[in-house]
């Protein structure tokens, strides 16, 4: 029976602009575009299931279609539900380790230099790549000793002593892999006169959805809100990974048909929370960061509309001397990149960034995207930095007096 909050592709005008912005159509010709295998593909499929085709499976996700689309159709959501209900699964091991990311973040955050040690090895990779078909040419990021939630939570009396509280949703790149991020984000906002509380939380979920699992998507986003709603109905939750926010506050409602409505108000990427309460004043004490940097606008950010208050806020920042790329997809998009079959396509998306980076040679990149950094680093050797760290960088730590001192 067809639902009919399923209908919405009636509001498609078929002006192709989504077909015209999508990174993979122009990449190859082996994906028809957003238009045929969202909204026109899903009138026939809804009849006729078995006509979904593998054409599906080249779609990465980057949702720029949407953020295009003069209608507002959701159009990844009809690709992502066709790609998890009608597609054969051919990879079943490759995509359950690159999906269950906190599992995998456990066992590897217990032994980090091994892992990464290993991960690094040719054998290591060409087992990956002719076994289970995760490219070779991906270079892993390395993994943290512990876990950031574990070391945030060490220091809950004192985040509580702040007069006001935001809760943070590390994402598992924080968790496991750059507790140092997680360390610049407490501190920029304890430097603001803001304390930070991590709740228990599982992956967003994103790569479950990139890998048709929707259904454990669906229970690890229930976790998770679930966990926010039972903290304080006031505080903010605040997001560093810009795909990590686009999942809790798009994914969640409307592709996974989870009732968010007790926290999608409080729900605001750390840039834009940082250039609010800047905005509010005092003035935040900064020392000149003298470095050239080119700024990369992620996917998932521009559909949130985050962009713009990541921008103002390293205007901010003294000394650093900014270029604001044109910013298309770096083609990694999450794990899309990692996978053998679609590797090629991803570099190819992602060669007129790189190019640009290249042409301006600049001291660092700065990106509030983890995958688009990885991307970025691996085929530029340039430094990529998330804005906060940055700004972090900035932040005179002997003019905190907006709190007690933390790590």
């Amino acid at each position: 029976m067809i639902k009919l909050e399923n209908t919405s592709f009636d509001a498609c005008i078929k002006c192709t602009i989504c077909t015209a912005y999508c990174p993979v159509a122009r990449a190859t010709p082996l994906y028809p575009g957003p238009k045929y295998s969202g909204p026109d593909a899903e009138r026939i499929r809804i009849k006729t299931p078995f006509l979904a085709d593998s054409s599906l499976a080249y779609c990465n996700n980057c949702k720029r279609c949407e953020t295009v689309c003069p209608s507002g159709v959701r159009i990844t959501d009809f690709i992502n539900r066709a790609k998890s209900s009608r597609l054969a699964k051919k990879h079943r091991i490759r995509d359950f380790l690159l999906s269950h990311t906190d599992l995998v973040g456990f066992f590897s955050t217990m032994v980090p230099s091994l892992t990464n040690r290993v991960l690094g090895l040719k054998p290591t990779k060409w087992f990956l790549n002719f076994v289970l078909s995760i490219s070779s040419k991906i270079r892993f990021p390395g993994y943290a000793p512990g876990r950031f939630y574990e070391l945030i939570n060490s220091d809950i009396a004192t985040q509580k002593k702040f007069p006001q509280r935001v809760l943070y949703f590390h994402g598992c790149y924080v968790n496991y892999n750059d507790h140092a991020l997680g360390k610049d984000v407490v501190s920029v906002l304890n430097s603001l006169g803001v304390g930070v509380i991590a709740p228990r939380q599982k992956c967003c979920g994103l790569p479950m959805i990139a890998a048709g699992n929707l259904s454990g998507a669906k229970k690890n986003a229930l976790f998770n809100i679930k966990a926010l709603e039972n903290q304080s109905a006031k505080e903010k939750i605040i997001f560093s990974s810009s795909s990590c926010i686009l999942t809790v506050a798009h994914d969640y409602p409307g592709l996974l048909e989870i009732d968010t409505s007790r926290v999608y108000d409080r729900i605001q990427f750390i840039t834009r929370f940082i250039y609010e309460k800047l905005k509010e004043g005092p003035p935040l004490p900064m020392k000149p960061v003298n470095l050239t940097a080119a700024y990369h606008s992620p996917c998932h950010l521009e559909h949130t509309g985050g962009t713009i208050y990541t921008i103002e806020v390293l205007k901010k920042i003294p000394g650093l001397k900014l270029t604001l790329l044109h910013s298309e997809c770096c083609g990694l998009a999450g794990t899309y990149g990692f996978k053998k079959e679609f590797c090629n396509i991803a570099s190819r998306i992602g060669e007129p960034l790189f190019r640009q980076i290249k042409t301006l040679r600049p001291d660092i990149v700065i990106t509030d995207c983890e995958t688009c950094k990885w991307q970025i680093e691996a085929n530029t050797n340039i430094r990529v930095m998330h804005p906060v760290s940055v700004l972090a960088m900035a932040i005179d730590p002997d003019a905190n007096t907006h709190g007690p001192d933390t790590f």
